[in-house]
């Protein structure tokens, strides 16, 4: 029997390729797949669940979706993802809109719940989150020039206030040839812009002891027709020689490197449970300015963590003041039930930590005003996404651009620039801190 089910993806783009995974198991299934919950047999609720704002979100969604269900718009509604993971038992005590629910490891029992709960039966299916199924099809859900490409899934890394490694498992790498075999058909299908994924795509390979590195498949990438290969997430203590290497010397691989350091203070890294200290950091960024004096670096910053003294976090400050990272998502902390950080003592108090961050993004929106006062007068390559109605103009990124993360170019043009052009802007103002420009003869 032939269902219409509906998907809906909150939280990261890692979550989104599950999101489409199960697209495709349903569209081959023979279900009727939609982004519209509104007149679905099943709405599929992919969840968050990392912190308290992605919890509230997905518990937002799932009172409005309760909601489509009163109103008979809706049948049944089925939640996903990391927050069905983290509290089936919560879930389905305290939410009675939801009608079944699948873990992190049962992505791939997606069908077989849509089954289930349209025969009035409540599926709870949660799989191995250690052994997966990450092959497979893909509804892509991106524009058709950009498409993620997950190689790993998984955590090993141990941080000390994140709960991933419990919620998504081990540490686990795709083969290359499966992640080459998806990467062949992207580029098949039109996609310009590859964005390369995973929790930490640097220890991509070293878990299968076979020589398989993420060098290696950077250079092997590289030879299938994108013009653009994006990296998320890089952590420092990873990043090698070679990696560095073929990402300098690779012209596609884009000078962007998200390398979430979440502290610089010694102590504080140590009660994190991070791997690097503040001298290997500084000397990776030297590294890399070395061999790339256009790089730009996105990092993640973390304010309060348990025990952080007025003095480390002006240490922290000092250390951002002198890096000038053009770009940076900082980030109060968040104590989360079942990680090592929320049992520590010396719990930094909230409105403390809060005025840290704020302190911080003041900061790193003065070192983003001078990354895009130094822009003035250049040209730079802006990947064009279509063209921007309220602005009057066409709009779209550049290399230092991630999507859904960073700035935006908004630019003029004599004729139509079809969205997944590549054009060349002259860059000549800036406007609440995006670029403006004009299409170079």
């Amino acid at each position: 029997m032939s269902f219409k089910v509906a998907f809906i993806s909150l939280g990261c783009a890692k979550n989104l390729v599950n999101t489409e995974q199960m697209m495709a198991l349903c569209r081959d299934a023979g279900f009727a797949v939609t982004g519209e919950p509104e007149g679905a047999d099943v709405a599929v609720l992919n969840t968050c669940g990392f912190i308290d704002a992605a919890k509230s979100e997905a518990i937002q969604n799932i009172l409005e979706l309760g909601q489509l269900k009163e109103q008979g718009k809706l049948k049944k509604l089925l939640v996903a993802g990391c927050l069905s993971q983290r509290y089936p038992e919560e879930i389905l005590a305290e939410l009675p809109e939801v009608d079944g629910i699948l873990g992190t490891g049962s992505y791939t029992d997606v069908v077989h719940a849509v089954h289930t709960v349209m025969e009035g039966d409540q599926p709870t299916f949660f799989g191995d989150i250690h052994n997966t199924i990450e092959d497979g099809g893909r509804m892509v859900t991106t524009p058709p020039y950009t498409a993620y490409l997950k190689i790993a899934e998984g955590c090993s890394n141990g941080c000390a206030f994140c709960i991933i490694p419990k919620l998504r498992g081990r540490y686990r790498s795709r083969s290359m040839d499966a992640v080459l075999a998806e990467a062949k058909g992207l580029a098949a299908a039109g996609v310009k812009e590859l964005i390369v994924i995973a929790q930490d795509i640097t220890r991509y390979g070293l878990d299968k002891k076979d020589g398989t590195t993420l060098a290696g498949l950077l250079t092997e990438l590289c030879k299938l027709p994108f013009r653009w290969i994006r990296l998320h997430y890089l952590y420092p203590e990873a990043v090698t020689d070679e990696l560095i290497e073929v990402i300098a010397s690779q012209p596609k691989i884009l000078h962007y490197l998200d390398i979430p350091i979440q502290h610089c203070n010694d102590r504080v890294l140590k009660a994190m449970n991070r791997r690097s200290t503040k001298e290997q950091i500084t000397t990776l960024f030297d590294k890399l300015r070395a061999a790339m004096p256009d790089v730009v670096i996105r990092t993640s910053i973390i304010c309060g963590f348990p025990g952080e003294t007025q003095e480390e976090f002006e240490e922290l400050s000092e250390f951002l003041k002198e890096q000038r990272l053009q770009r940076a998502g900082v980030f109060q902390f968040s104590s989360q039930e079942g990680t090592k950080a929320a049992t520590m003592d010396n719990q930094v108090d909230e409105d403390v930590a809060a005025r840290r961050v704020e302190l911080l993004v003041e900061l790193q929106s003065r070192v983003m005003d001078e990354y895009n006062e130094e822009r003035l007068g250049t040209v730079m390559e802006v990947l064009c996404e279509g063209f921007d109605s309220q602005m009057g103009c066409c709009v779209g990124r550049t290399y230092a651009d991630s999507v859904d993360i960073d700035g935006r170019v908004y630019f003029t043009a004599a004729g139509h620039i079809p969205a997944g052009e590549f054009v060349n802007v002259c860059i000549n103002g800036i406007e609440d801190g995006d670029l403006t420009g004009e299409i170079e003869d």
